[in-house]
């Protein structure tokens, strides 16, 4: 029972997915982060299943199939992970003291440079989305949404965090340290298992730039806040992501 209450609560934390609405218990929390990856593979079986479907009716050459692909991830997640990276980029773009970047984070008001890298990555997006036109493509993607979130749960469990109180410091101390990691480890190696199998090359290419964006967010967190937060971890779902469907786009040029 308690697992099924974790699975809920991080369907109801992380998307939009109406499930049923449960009370915050401590005890509920210790393996919601390992459900987290969960919420990726809704997404990714929603993007494989538009790409079939555009596939078999009108084609994916379409400005629609693209913009569409690109908007899966924002519909089931409310943009709770965009928001995250909105604040950051606006945090790191100030050039102020930790603490001044600390309180940028906190602060509701959008910035001018998250309105530019808001801009700037539904571009990226857009353009990179266009260019997966295969069922490789959209499967290597689908799997890349799984990785992204299993990789920011592990950055949850084991990075320091930035402040001492949040929603991140929640889940983080309530979470069964061993069962938690134990399983995002295994979840982290279905992943690359599925990329290799889908695409030795491509694949390969995915993953490589999954962890480049992983220890470049360990690094740029603890330079600029000196530890981890529920924004940059958004930050580091929506760049990972980012930097994925380009990828992928690299993997539809070689053929």
């Amino acid at each position: 029972m308690r697992i099924i209450r974790s699975f809920l609560l991080a369907f109801s934390l992380y998307s939009r997915i109406p499930v049923p609405q449960l009370a915050w218990r401590e005890e509920d929390m210790r393996y919601t982060l390992l459900f987290f990856p969960c919420v990726g593979a809704v997404i990714g079986a929603l993007a494989v299943g538009w790409y079939a479907l555009c596939d078999r009716v009108y084609g994916t050459e379409g400005v629609t199939y693209a913009a569409i692909g690109c908007a899966i991830p924002l519909i089931v997640t409310g943009g709770f992970h965009a928001d995250g990276f909105l604040d950051t980029v606006d945090a790191l773009h100030s050039y102020g003291d930790r603490e001044k970047k600390l309180a940028i984070l906190k602060d509701p008001h959008v910035g001018a440079f998250a309105v530019i890298f808001a801009g700037l990555c539904g571009l990226i997006w857009l353009g990179a989305y266009a260019q997966v036109r295969s069922l490789t493509q959209s499967c290597l993607l689908g799997v890349g949404y799984v990785l992204s979130r299993t990789l920011s749960a592990i950055g949850v469990v084991t990075l320091r965090p930035a402040r001492k109180d949040g929603l991140l410091v929640a889940f983080a101390g309530s979470a069964h340290r061993t069962v938690v990691l134990a399983g995002l480890f295994a979840e982290l190696l279905v992943c690359a298992a599925a990329l290799l199998l889908l695409s030795p090359s491509a694949g390969g290419l995915v993953c490589a730039g999954a962890f480049a964006v992983f220890f470049g967010y360990r690094r740029m967190s603890r330079r600029a806040f000196g530890g981890i937060s529920g924004d940059t971890a958004g930050w580091f779902v929506t760049v990972c992501e980012s930097v994925t469907v380009v990828l992928c786009a690299v993997a539809g040029a070689w053929g």
